[in-house]
């Protein structure tokens, strides 16, 4: 069963995202296999392609599932042999599964078309989030994403996931943000490619139970805002591990329980793609 509703409209001095100047809209659509949302996904972008009905925003839980993006490797695949889906976004191997809030702004996009930029109203809407939980967090110059800093403990770590594509004027795929889910599924793959860093939830960094139901529409509206031009685009970027190699912290497995410290995040993005 899927809630729909209408994200505020921008103001009239903001500088917008999109191309069409009616209000998100924002559906819930609760937990969803990934063919299904990603048969969804196509069929509304190309009604927006089209110049039919209007920009949506949809919020959802996806199943267990490993999504491999174009820049996907051999070495990186799960090394217990799980399936993997291949999708037509950027970057590479991740994972999707319960208590991981997914968002897939399907978006026309003003003229002309800025992937980059895009990706950066997703990252600040997201930071946003962070921080209204109580979370500092950033970019990493040269990584895609949201990071909290490096700690005594850890080294930077990401905490949500950007990937996206632009086909037509139109947004495809978009955010992932990890809650509460358990992240064993990162245990068999190097997520986003990324080997010297972590993965985290904003569980584990704010030591409390932190849900998709609490997190989801403190997302819809940031995402909204940002999209609107009225979250504006900021400096979040936090500095790398300065020491030697090995002298910086191991990155913990994913399914690590302890509570770690707090902060930080980054970007990518090639002409019509981009992954976190």
């Amino acid at each position: 069963m899927s809630e729909s509703s209408t994200a505020t409209a921008p103001l009239p001095c903001a500088v917008s995202a999109r191309f069409d100047g009616t209000p998100l809209v924002v559906e819930n659509l609760g937990l969803i296999d990934y063919q299904e949302a990603w048969e969804l996904q196509r069929r509304i972008a190309a009604e927006r392609a089209d110049g039919i009905g209007q920009d949506r925003l949809l919020m959802l839980e996806h199943p267990f599932v490993y999504t491999a993006g174009r820049r996907t490797e051999p070495q990186d695949l799960p090394t217990d042999g799980s399936p993997v889906i291949e999708v037509d976004r950027g970057g590479k191997i991740t994972w999707h599964g319960p208590g991981q809030l997914v968002g897939y702004p399907i978006v026309r996009l003003a003229e002309p078309v800025d992937v980059v930029a895009y990706v950066r109203r997703l990252e600040e809407a997201l930071i946003t989030v962070c921080a209204q939980l109580g979370l500092e967090a950033g970019r990493v110059e040269g990584r895609s994403g949201v990071w909290v800093p490096e700690s005594e403990f850890q080294p930077e770590r990401k905490v949500a996931a950007i990937g996206v594509r632009v086909q037509r004027g139109v947004t495809l795929h978009g955010i992932s943000l990890n809650c509460n889910s358990s992240l064993d599924g990162f245990d068999a793959i190097v997520p986003c490619g990324i080997r010297d860093a972590g993965v985290t939830t904003l569980s584990r960094e704010l030591g409390r139970e932190v849900t998709v139901d609490e997190v989801r529409p403190l997302a819809a509206d940031a995402i909204a805002r940002a999209l609107d031009g009225d979250l504006k685009v900021a400096d979040h970027t936090i500095s790398r591990c300065a020491k030697s190699a090995a002298e910086c912290p191991e990155p913990l497995p994913a399914s690590t329980t302890d509570q770690l410290p707090v902060v930080p995040a980054a970007v990518p993005a090639k002409a019509e793609e981009s992954r976190a």
